[in-house]
């Protein structure tokens, strides 16, 4: 099947812009001192989840028996 070079040309343009954008999104967030300020925040959160995770669990596994 063939289609008309408009509709072509109109999705390649539609993923360029959609990959410059992500990319400069990358750039800005993932490099950098941001970049090391947010994965030490990411990982500081997934500690914190862990934490509360084996904190509820100890205290079902521990609690005294009525």
């Amino acid at each position: 099947m063939n289609y008309p070079k408009i509709q072509v040309n109109c999705i390649t343009q539609t993923q360029k812009q959609s990959s410059e954008s992500s990319r400069m999104l990358y750039n800005r967030v993932c490099t950098g001192y941001t970049g090391i300020v947010l994965k030490a925040v990411g990982a500081l959160a997934v500690l914190v989840v862990i934490y509360v995770i084996g904190y509820v669990t100890g205290y079902y596994v521990h609690r005294c028996p009525k």
